[in-house]
């Protein structure tokens, strides 16, 4: 790719408003279609891009493998620490309502963590499948 100058001029464009776009489509999933899931695959995507452009190794120095492990981790965490706080608030397992005073705030705040959980989870695996797949490719041909 390193002779392709309007790919790699393209991508270094468009990566960052992918990644904005993803963030976008998270922060106005409480509002409209969109949410955790959609913004994940969109985040990942615009990463994986990068990395079809700039190489595996660039990518990786971007965003390294142990980061993409831990951050699976930490979003599945989040979702269900969520769901762990509102239980020891005295309510039920993913019941927002216990988190805040009023009921509407104490939604939005629910939804907007599992949500991120989910995006960070979600954006990591696809992450993670990318690597596995380019490193299987590498290994064999």
């Amino acid at each position: 790719m390193r002779d392709q100058i309007i790919l790699r001029v393209g991508a270094k464009a468009l990566v960052p408003i992918i990644l904005l776009f993803a963030l976008y489509v998270q922060f106005h999933g409480d509002y409209g279609p969109g949410g955790g899931f959609q913004a994940g695959v969109i985040f990942a995507a615009g990463l994986i891009l990068y990395g079809l452009v700039f190489g595996l190794d660039e990518m990786k120095r971007v965003v390294p493998e142990g980061l993409v492990h831990v951050l699976a981790a930490l979003g599945v965490l989040l979702f269900a620490g969520v769901g762990v706080v509102t239980l020891f608030m005295g309510g039920n397992f993913l019941d927002y309502n216990v988190l805040r005073h009023d009921h509407h705030h104490a939604q939005e705040l629910g939804i907007l963590l599992v949500e991120l959980g989910v995006l960070i989870t979600v954006a990591a695996v696809m992450v993670g499948i990318f690597y596995a797949f380019a490193e299987r490719r590498r290994a064999h041909g």
